[in-house]
Parts: structure tokens; C-alpha cells; sequence
């Protein structure tokens, strides 16, 4: 097998943000990386068009499964080093794939690496917090992170987990003797999930959060959960009004006095 890159892009019913991530990857990065494959969870949009309008490869999975499609994914995938995306999210550094490719040259018990995108990645890079430290802020996250497929040979992902199947297969490459190692190259995440996709997203963090890191489910915390919700709503109601009408005022002030200091 080859170090060749490829990559793995998650999707389900994104078409806009498919495209522009396909438009990124083949406009600004098609000399480093080899073939991109979308592991699609069965779309009824435009997502097979536009896969085949760059070039790309399009993979239907049917019982989506997060560990499930990584395991999809590095299945289809011909390079050793696999990189994943959702198709919310996209690469930004011009370097981003020589950078990766170049921690894989570099350390053959390199499992895998995670790439930049919020302020706890920023701070655990700079501050050498490595994934031995922190197996969760440090270690790889399912988009914008890359693993060795060879080692997934090994050590595939666990289908059973309802999510976090990156930090599951952290904690279970680095006990082999594997390491993970921050990529410094960034890339963004813009998700927009609905209420009903923000609950079905929190209740298996919950899950996940009692089945990898052994975190009790405590009554209290969903109690407060709705005081909390309830009084945050409440407050930021009231200081929205609050500021909307001071501007509004701001505005009427403005539109009388017309300060002459403004013009240039």
C-alpha cells in the first residue's frame, strides 16, 4: 500500500456544502491528494450530481453509523492515509495535505493526526498537550483528522459506540504503542444542525460520554438542563430588548442631530 492521500468526505443531504468543500479540494489542493471519495448516507439531493461534476467518487452507505462510515470509508479508500470531512467542514491552510503527509513520513507509529479549528485545539498545540495527556481535546475528531489505514487494518472502529468513534479508537491505538500528533495546519467546521438534529446529537454525546469515559448520567443534570434553558432564554430576551430599544433610540438621536463630526 501506498502513502498516497485520500480523502473521505461524510455526507447526508448537504449538497451546497458539498460542493464548495469539492470546489476547494480540487481548486486549491488537487497536486497532494489522490482520489476523494464521498461516503454518502443515502442523500435525495444533488450530492451524486455534484460528486461527479469534480471528479469524485460517490459510495452509497445504508444503516449510517458513525464508526460504521469510518469504517466505510477507510474500506473504499486506496492511500494509506485517510483524511475525513464532513461535508461542512474544508481545509484552509494552503499546506494542509503536505503537512500531514509529512508527520506520516516522518513517524512510522504515527496512527493518525488532528488538524486545527477551535481555540481548545489552538491552546493543547501550543501548550504540547499531547493525546497520551488528553485522549479527547488532543486526540483525533472526525473531521479534519487523518489515520494511518494500515493501522486501522489492525484496529478497525467500533460500530457499536453511538458516537466519539475517533476518541474510542485514540485510547485504542495509543495502548497498542501507536501515537497521535497534532497536524499544525487549520481547517472549518461550520455546522448548522436543526433542534431536532442538536437533540439527537446530545443524546448520544451522553451515550458516548458513559461508554468511553465512563461519565454517570446524573437526573440533576437534565433538570437543570430546562431551568437553565429556561432562565438563559429569559435573560437574553430581556438584554436583546434591552440593547434593540437603546439602538433604536440611538438611531432616532442620530436622525435629528445629524453630528457634522460624521462627515467626511
Amino acid at each position: 500500500m501506498e502513502d498516497k492521500i485520500s480523502i473521505a468526505i461524510r455526507n447526508k443531504n448537504e449538497a451546497k456544502d458539498l460542493e464548495f468543500l469539492l470546489f476547494n479540494l480540487t481548486d486549491r489542493y488537487s497536486d497532494t491528494i489522490d482520489e476523494i471519495i464521498v461516503i454518502d448516507n443515502e442523500s435525495t439531493d444533488e450530492s451524486e450530481k455534484i460528486t461527479e461534476k469534480y471528479g469524485a467518487r460517490f459510495e452509497t452507505i445504508k444503516n449510517f453509523s458513525y464508526g460504521g462510515s469510518a469504517n466505510f470509508a477507510a474500506e473504499k479508500a486506496k492511500g494509506d492515509i485517510v483524511v475525513i470531512f464532513s461535508a461542512h467542514s474544508y481545509p484552509v491552510s494552503p499546506e494542509f495535505f503536505d503537512v500531514i503527509k509529512e508527520k506520516f513520513d516522518a513517524n512510522k507509529r504515527l496512527a493518525g493526526v488532528r488538524c486545527l479549528h477551535t481555540p481548545n485545539d489552538y491552546r493543547n498545540y501550543i501548550l504540547s498537550i499531547d493525546a497520551e495527556k488528553d485522549p479527547n481535546k488532543s486526540g483525533l475528531i472526525f473531521t479534519g483528522s487523518a489515520f494511518r489505514k494500515s493501522v486501522w487494518q489492525q484496529i478497525p472502529f467500533n460500530d457499536k459506540v453511538p458516537t466519539f468513534e475517533d476518541k474510542d479508537w485514540t485510547k485504542r491505538v495509543l495502548k497498542k504503542g501507536y501515537q497521535i500528533e497534532f497536524a499544525p495546519v487549520v481547517f472549518a467546521y461550520e455546522v448548522r444542525r436543526t433542534k431536532a438534529q442538536s437533540y439527537f446529537r446530545r443524546k448520544n454525546d451522553l451515550l458516548g460520554n458513559y461508554q468511553i469515559w465512563h461519565k454517570e448520567v446524573k437526573m440533576r443534570q437534565a433538570f437543570n438542563s430546562i431551568v437553565g434553558t429556561f432562565l438563559n432564554g429569559s435573560k437574553n430576551l430581556f438584554i436583546d430588548t434591552f440593547y434593540a430599544i437603546k439602538f433604536l433610540f440611538f438611531v432616532l438621536k442620530f436622525k435629528i442631530k445629524k453630528p457634522e463630526k460624521f462627515k467626511y
